[in-house]
């Protein structure tokens, strides 16, 4: 590491008091002007709360597929939040017997089979033509409100927390949107859920 002469350090630190008081930790002579501005945009403070309420609330653990690691199953971060791989083609989820058993889970975590037929995670990614790069800030909104894909569609399937995910307020779901948009993309086409046995295919 390269040492700097005292006198080099002393002549910056006029300069770099004045960015302490501009990034507002101490006082600025523009302090009290109109231009001071917040240390960040309200749009990185949007991602940043956006990325918190993401993985607190658990989505990457079945949107993010998990791989075999050195220490057995992880999330494989090159596919973040991208959901159900494209590439695995899942054979029919074997019948469990009557029993209190319910539910049959892909090794990814991100194919679940019960009695509402097969979900499969979706791509939450920001790709236009198989993430939610088309989608609008209101349209995940109201997907999340209502529990139907983009407001008006078919019902989200398990097992997609819903009901506790309705109680986030605007604010978050617009966080939450940020924070997907920025996230990178993922080309990924998760295929269409599958009824149960002889029950007829959802709509979109």
């Amino acid at each position: 590491m390269k040492i700097r002469p005292v006198a080099s350090v002393r002549a910056t630190l006029p300069f770099a008091l004045a960015l302490l008081g501009l990034a507002g930790f101490g006082p600025s002579p523009a302090a009290d002007t109109p231009a001071k501005a917040a240390a960040k945009p309200p749009a990185a403070e949007s991602v940043t709360r956006g990325q918190y309420l993401v993985e607190t609330g658990g989505c990457g653990d079945c949107h993010t597929p998990l791989k075999i690691g050195k220490n057995g199953p992880e999330p494989d971060m090159a596919r973040l939040l991208s959901g159900h791989p494209q590439s695995l083609k899942m054979p029919p989820a074997p019948k469990l017997p009557t029993g209190p058993w319910l539910v049959v889970v892909a090794a990814t975590n991100t194919a679940w089979a019960g009695p509402w037929g097969v979900s499969f995670t979706a791509n939450l990614t920001p790709d236009v033509e198989t993430g939610l790069g088309r989608w609008s800030a209101k349209q995940f909104a109201d997907t999340m409100r209502t529990g139907k894909h983009l407001g008006v569609g078919r019902e989200i399937l398990p097992p997609m927390p819903i009901p506790a995910y309705t109680h986030f307020n605007d604010a978050d779901l617009e966080a939450i949107f940020a924070y997907l948009q920025s996230i990178p993309v993922v080309k990924n086409q998760v295929p269409p859920p599958l009824p149960p046995a002889g029950a007829a295919p959802p709509t979109k």
